[in-house]
């Protein structure tokens, strides 16, 4: 293996994905929803410039093919993992996480039974599609905890009623709860749109690799 800059940006990448869960044990919120939010957006950043970077400079390796995906599954299932520890076991939010899970594992077994003929199911252009939806749901779904931190922060010491004045305007907004409140409802709808949006094409790029892998899967009729 040579240590190439794409294959260290690959080995960084999966390194920061268990980071992403750790980094809740070491950190107060929102301090933790910051760091993760950064950690997980700078190493999804490292899917796109490894291949480019891989790519320009003809540094492809077998090392790379083969850590790259891990890595991207490994961000994808423990961002996952760490969302649902942070908003529990929401029906809006598991279905779709489970959908994902289950096509990842389904996928990777399907690869590790064909061996050398896995490159029937090599990735293709919606797959990678698949991978980008899911890491933006993710980091806005990271982003929402960061709003709803520094809105409970600011409401402390404040009356229900008070907290109501200022909604409806009544009182000057001087800690911004207007805002705060607003960013993040956008953070936590539009997270879990883009989620479902994810698993839509999970489900899709799946059933797409079981069809292809069908031909390898039947019995041989002269057996």
């Amino acid at each position: 293996m040579r240590w190439t800059l794409p294959n260290i940006l690959t080995v960084a990448r999966l390194a920061a994905a268990p980071g992403v869960a750790i980094i809740f044990l070491i950190l107060p919120r929102p301090y933790a929803d910051w760091v993760a939010l950064i950690l997980f957006v700078t190493a999804a950043l490292t899917d796109w410039l490894d291949g480019y970077l891989a790519r320009l400079w003809k540094q492809h390796s077998r090392f790379g093919a083969m850590l790259d995906p891990i890595a991207d599954k490994a961000m994808v299932i423990i961002a996952l993992a760490t969302l649902m520890g942070l908003f529990g076991f929401q029906p809006l939010l598991i279905l779709p996480v489970a959908a994902i899970l289950f096509r990842e594992v389904f996928v990777s077994g399907l690869r590790e039974f064909l061996g050398n003929k896995a490159g029937t199911l090599s990735v293709t252009k919606l797959a990678k599609w698949k991978t980008t939806v899911q890491m933006v749901a993710i980091a806005v779904l990271f982003s929402y905890g960061i709003f709803e931190h520094h809105f409970g922060m600011n409401v402390i010491g404040m009356s229900p009623e008070i907290v109501a004045q200022i909604f409806a305007g009544e009182v000057e907004d001087e800690f911004h709860l207007v805002a705060l409140s607003q960013w993040a409802n956008r953070a936590y709808y539009g997270g879990i749109v883009l989620l479902w949006l994810a698993a839509t094409l999970t489900v899709v790029t799946g059933v797409d690799y079981l069809a292809k892998a069908m031909p390898h899967l039947r019995e041989d009729p002269h057996d």
